[in-house]
């Protein structure tokens, strides 16, 4: 009989563990979901910045893809008639984005990353921001650049997100993962 019993308390002990990781491991899961990291390369450096950010800051990953790719030919910045000089000059421009977000609103944080183009950010973020209530959420550009720094980007960004918490841009070019951290941590 006291076998049974002393049986019967280590079972449910365990069980009880077993539920208590169980709730644990899901409540990781959904912080994690609760962080977006969305970029746009056009040659691999923001993607690479994204990526890194994505693992540090334990977020999910969205690529945002345009719905009519990029050909080193549209981005010839020198060629006065390629697309993304086309682009860049029409503030309006909204270039189609090929996907979008499954469940956007389970985000509270959303990183935002894109390459300098023209001192701001290539208008395909307008778009991307413009598919989405960003009311509430805090929204933290992040670019890379050749040699410039944000411009006026936030004064084009901010309109398309207009309900957003917006963090100063944070320029992610030749950051070492100590500092990519130290800054990540500041935004906390």
């Amino acid at each position: 009989m006291k076998q049974k019993l002393l049986l019967t308390v280590i079972t449910i002990v365990a069980l009880a563990a077993m539920v208590g990781n169980a709730q644990t491991n899901n409540q990781s899961m959904s912080d994690k979901s609760k962080t977006l990291v969305a970029y746009f390369s056009a040659t691999g450096t923001t993607m690479e910045a994204a990526s890194r950010l994505a693992k540090l800051a334990d977020a999910d990953l969205f690529e945002i893809v345009p719905e009519i790719p990029y050909t080193p030919a549209d981005l010839n910045w020198r060629d006065k008639s390629s697309r993304s000089t086309l682009e860049m000059q029409d503030k309006s421009s909204r270039p189609a984005v090929a996907s979008k977000v499954e469940n956007m609103a389970q985000y509270d944080t959303v990183f935002v990353g894109y390459p300098i183009w023209w001192y701001i950010a290539p208008t395909i973020i307008n778009t991307f921001l413009e598919q989405y209530d960003f009311t509430g959420k805090t929204v933290i550009p992040f670019f890379t650049s050749g040699g410039s720094g944000a411009g006026e980007t936030m004064k084009y960004l901010r309109p398309s997100a207009p309900g957003a918490n917006w963090v100063d841009p944070k320029n992610l070019n030749y950051m070492s993962e100590n500092e990519m951290k130290s800054w990540i941590n500041s935004l906390k």
